[in-house]
């Protein structure tokens, strides 16, 4: 592996060329660029909060920027590995007529997608400054918290890059693999605490604590949790006229999905070096 890694990293400048190119497509010929890709999340929690507030009686303070703060990472990860999944196949021809290291190719899906987790994170922050703190000067909306935001970004990144390895190489031979993974992703939407709080989940089980606790073995639930409450001042869910509590973040769980982040960035390294030189036998 450390062979492969010397060589990815002698075509670093690749890679670089590669997630600018991805970037500059994206924002083409548009004159908003980045801010278009912002619209889908951003009128997805605007319907989320007016049918959740109005309609199912969520009485939660400043409910969008709770649901945005888990919702933007888990676009996040839902696009590394759609984007990845195709990334061999669209360039098989270039990639049965020129050697460079095959990894590239869904890296810079990776990368490119990070750059715009970013600058939706940046977006996010601004909309706290902006919205929230006008609205309530004597709180600043960011909390001392948001410190810990690079170790949850590395951490994500690390499980995004791990499963879109794995899926872009078995999509490269099987792709039925994209249709299974699209489906995943729509049921891990709702698998997942954006819609509704981790405290949600914990007065559901409250008679079950391993219940929450394998409900969070799910990384992505651990993640979309992690960001929540580092990014966001803690304050009672009200949800049908009862308050509950806000939770701690639980550094056992995020410690849990660290471990497994990792070892899953292993494992599809390690699976997609197995592969790629049978890249070049698909038809």
């Amino acid at each position: 592996m450390l062979a492969e890694l010397k060589e990815l990293w002698r075509f670093r400048e690749l890679l670089f060329t590669m997630v600018e190119r991805e970037l500059r497509i994206r924002y083409k010929n548009s004159f908003l660029g980045f801010f278009w890709s912002l619209m889908n999340p951003l009128i997805t929690v605007l319907v989320m909060t007016v049918v959740f507030k109005n309609f199912l009686n969520n009485g939660t303070e400043n409910l969008s920027a709770y649901m945005l703060a888990a919702y933007l990472p888990f676009l996040f990860f839902q696009a590394c590995v759609l984007d990845s999944a195709q990334s061999i196949l669209t360039a098989l021809p270039m990639v049965k007529k020129i050697y460079f290291p095959r990894e590239i190719l869904p890296l810079a899906m990776i990368l490119s997608n990070f750059v715009h987790l970013v600058l939706a994170l940046l977006v996010f922050f601004a909309y706290l400054i902006f919205y929230v703190w006008l609205r309530h000067p004597q709180d600043f909306p960011i909390p001392a918290t948001a410190a810990l935001l690079p170790i949850v970004l590395l951490i994500h990144l690390a499980l995004s890059t791990g499963m879109a390895l794995i899926i872009s190489a078995l999509n490269t031979f099987y792709e039925d693999v994209k249709h299974i993974v699209t489906v995943v992703m729509y049921l891990l939407f709702f698998a997942c605490p954006i819609m509704y709080f981790s405290e949600n989940v914990a007065y559901s089980f409250k008679d079950s604590s391993w219940k929450y606790v394998l409900y969070h073995l799910n990384p992505i639930a651990t993640l979309c949790t992690s960001y929540r409450k580092i990014l966001l001042d803690p304050q009672p869910v009200i949800s049908n006229n009862v308050r509950l509590d806000p939770l701690p973040l639980d550094w056992g769980l995020l410690g849990f999905a660290a471990f497994f982040s990792i070892g899953i960035l292993f494992i599809g390294y390690a699976v997609f070096n197995k592969l790629k030189w049978r890249f070049v036998e698909r038809p």
